[in-house]
C-alpha cells in the first residue's frame, strides 16, 4: 500500500505546482548551503591564524589561503550529507502547495484545509531544519566508527525524521497539531517504513532533489488512507 502511495505521487510529478516547489526548493537549498559554507569558512579562519612561525622555516603567510581552498572540497563532502536534510526541510516550507495539489487531483471533495500563519509555518520549518541538520552532523561520527553500517544508519535516521515530520505536517492541515501528533504516534512504524522508502533514493545524485516533493505527496496519500481506516471508510475521499 505504501508503494501505491509512492507511485501515485510519482505519477503527478509533472504537475505545475510540483515543479514550482521543485525549483523554489532547489534554489533555496543552494542558497542555504552557501550560507553554511560561509559560516564554516569563517570558523576555520577564526580558529587558524593568518600566519604562523615554523622553526627552521620562519613565518608562513599562506595558511589563510590554504584553509580557504581546502574548505571547498571539505564543504562539498559535507554537502552530500547536508543536501538531504536541508532540501527536505526547505520543501517542508512549501508543503502546502504539494499537499493541496495531491488533494485537488485525488480527493477533490474534501473541505478546505486548515490554514497556518506564515510565522507558524516558518517556525515549524526552522525547527525541523535545525533538528535534521544537527542529527545528521552527529551521525557523521557514527559513519566514521561504524562505516560498514553507515548507509543503514543514514536510512534509519532520516527515514524516522522525514516520516515523523512530513506526516505530522500533512496531518496538521486536516486535524490540527494535537490530533496529528496522536495519529503519528499510533502509526509510527508504518510512517517510519514510508520514511525509509523516501530516504533510500536520497543517496542518488539529482534524484535526491525531487524526493522531498515525492515524500510530501506520498505522505498525503498515506494520511488519507489512515484517516479512511480509522473512520471505517474504504475510500479516502468522503464523497466517493
Amino acid at each position: 500500500m505504501i508503494l501505491n502511495d509512492f507511485f501515485k505521487a510519482l505519477g503527478q510529478m509533472g504537475d505545475p505546482k510540483f515543479l514550482r516547489v521543485f525549483f523554489l526548493g532547489v534554489g533555496s537549498t543552494i542558497a542555504i548551503l552557501f550560507v553554511f559554507y560561509l559560516i564554516f569558512l569563517g570558523l576555520l579562519q577564526w580558529i587558524f591564524p593568518d600566519s604562523m612561525t615554523i622553526p627552521w622555516i620562519g613565518e608562513v603567510r599562506w595558511i589563510d589561503d590554504a584553509i580557504s581552498w581546502a574548505s571547498i572540497p571539505l564543504m562539498l563532502i559535507l554537502s552530500v550529507f547536508l543536501m538531504v536534510p536541508v532540501a527536505s526541510a526547505v520543501t517542508g516550507f512549501f508543503l502546502e502547495s504539494v499537499a493541496q495539489a495531491v488533494e485537488d487531483k485525488h480527493y477533490p471533495s474534501l473541505p478546505p484545509a486548515i490554514q497556518f500563519g506564515f510565522m507558524e509555518t516558518l517556525q515549524d520549518s526552522a525547527a525541523f531544519l535545525g533538528v535534521i541538520v544537527v542529527a545528521n552532523l552527529f551521525a557523521l561520527i557514527l559513519y566514521i566508527f561504524l562505516a560498514p553500517f553507515a548507509l543503514f544508519i543514514f536510512w534509519g535516521l532520516n527515514g524516522y525524521l522525514l516520516g515523523r515530520e512530513y506526516f505530522q505536517m500533512v496531518a496538521m492541515r486536516r486535524v490540527g497539531r494535537d490530533a496529528a501528533i496522536s495519529l503519528r504516534k499510533k502509526y509510527m512504524l508504518r510512517i517510519w517504513i514510508a520514511g525509509i522508502l523516501m530516504t533510500a533514493p536520497l543517496t542518488i545524485p539529482l534524484i535526491s532533489l525531487i524526493v522531498p516533493i515525492l515524500g510530501v505527496a506520498t505522505f498525503t496519500h498515506l494520511y488519507h488512507r489512515i484517516q479512511a481506516t480509522t473512520s471505517g471508510r474504504t475510500n479516502p475521499d468522503p464523497a466517493r
